[in-house]
Formats: structure tokens, sequence, C-alpha cells
């Protein structure tokens, strides 16, 4: 078999089980480990995997510019947004972390929903600020222009200072076995310190980030009382998560 041949291969598996394991591959490929672990390499360097321990996961489908993320699916984070807005209480304490789908739920938000929204994105400080009854708190740092958040040691430790209710995370990748994961390590650090802030934490993820990985860890789908996802998404790809203990909104 091809290089060509032997990577279409393992793509086709990848997309087919949701992971490939080194040792499978090269007992099905009658090559050796080596050569598997080349290819998975060089797949990884191209973008079209995420390497782990033993094998790949797919990659996370983040990886575009912020302006470009808005323009994904937008009806289905609109969706996301709605179900995941009908969560929020008066009175609460609100992290809303960055991303196209976060901003949409500050777009969502009732009008007479009286309640304080803490959020390292600016782009969504700006989109809450016509908001009548809700009080904004804006977290400072060094800009990350690719998701427009702050982030850096100045971003996690104002987050230490905060208790919320309930934090809305911005999900990158979302893994039964790899957990949360994001491209960036200091965006690894910011969505830790929400976490850990945060009585209740739903994750908004639309489906193609469902069962995909990143390089940075943010921490074991534990961590999640909520994931809000695609009413389209099967029940045998949330089985995992629901078996984890999470409550599956689908919106």
């Amino acid at each position: 078999m091809l290089s060509a041949e032997r990577r279409q291969h393992i793509l086709e598996t990848l997309r087919h089980d949701g992971k490939v394991l080194a040792t499978e591959l090269s007992v099905a490929l009658h090559v050796s480990e080596d050569t598997i672990r080349r290819d998975l390499r060089e797949l990884a360097e191209s973008g079209l995997l995420q390497r782990v321990h033993g094998g790949a996961l797919p990659s996370s489908p983040a990886a575009a510019s912020y302006a470009a993320r808005q323009q994904q699916a937008p009806s289905a984070k609109a969706a996301i947004a709605r179900a995941a807005a009908r969560l929020l209480r008066d009175g609460q304490v609100i992290l809303l972390d960055g991303g196209t789908t976060t901003l949409q739920v500050a777009q969502h938000l009732p009008i007479d929903l009286r309640a304080t929204v803490i959020t390292n994105s600016p782009p969504i400080a700006v989109a809450l600020a016509e908001h009548p009854e809700i009080e904004i708190i804006l977290i400072g740092g060094r800009l990350y222009k690719r998701s427009l958040v702050t982030i850096g040691a100045a971003t996690v430790e104002a987050l230490r200072m905060v208790r919320a209710d309930i934090c809305m995370l911005g999900v990158c990748s979302l893994h039964p076995e790899a957990g949360i994961s994001v491209p960036d390590l200091e965006e690894a650090h910011v969505k830790r310190a929400m976490i850990a802030g945060a009585a209740e934490v739903v994750a908004l993820a639309s489906a193609e980030k469902l069962g995909t990985a990143a390089p940075y860890i943010v921490g074991p789908l534990s961590e999640l009382t909520h994931l809000v996802t695609e009413r389209s998404v099967a029940e045998n790809a949330l089985a995992a998560y629901r078996a984890l203990g999470v409550t599956v909104v689908q919106g």
C-alpha cells in the first residue's frame, strides 16, 4: 500500500471510529508502528488529526479566525444560545467565556434578565452594553486576537476573585476520554480559572466540536454540569457524555 493510500485509510478509520490506535493500524495495514507513527505525525502537521498517546483523535475545527467562525453554522449556534439562555436566572453572577456561540448567548439574553455578567470577551461586553438590566464586568489582560478574548496572568488572577453561579464555557473540543481542550495554552489556563470559579459549568458545543481534541487540556468532562449542543446530534454520540454525569441539553 502506498503511503497516500495508507494515510487515507487512517483518516477514513478516524472518521468512522472516532479514534485510531497505532498498534491496531500496524496490524491492519501490515506495516511497522514506526511507519504508522510517521503517518500520524505528518497528518497532524497538516491539521488533519490530533495525536495522543498511542494513536490519534479528530482535530479541533476551531482553527479558523474569529470572523470566519462567526459565519459557521449561525442557525445552529443561535439555537444552542437560546437553549443555554434558558438556564440563566435573575440575580445570578454569570461568567461568559469568549467565542462566537457565547456571543450569541449574550445576544439572546431576555431583556428583563437582571444579572451580573463577567467576561473576558470585548465583543460580548459591547453586545451587552445596551442591555438595561445587566451589569457588565470586563476582565482585562492581553488580547488574544484569534479568539478576541483576554488571556494571561492578569486575566487568571482576576478570575480567581470570582465566585459565579454559572459559567457558559466556549468550547473548541470535547471528547469523552480526552476531555475539554483548546489550541492555545494561555487560553486553557483562563478556562480552568473560569471552571474553578463557578458553581455550574455549561459547555456550548456545536456538533463538529464533539469527539475532537486540541493540544492543550483544560480538564476532564467531569468538570461540566451541562452540555448544550445541536438538536441534530444523535443519541449514541451523546451517551458517553451522559454516562459521565453531564446533563445534555439539545437546542
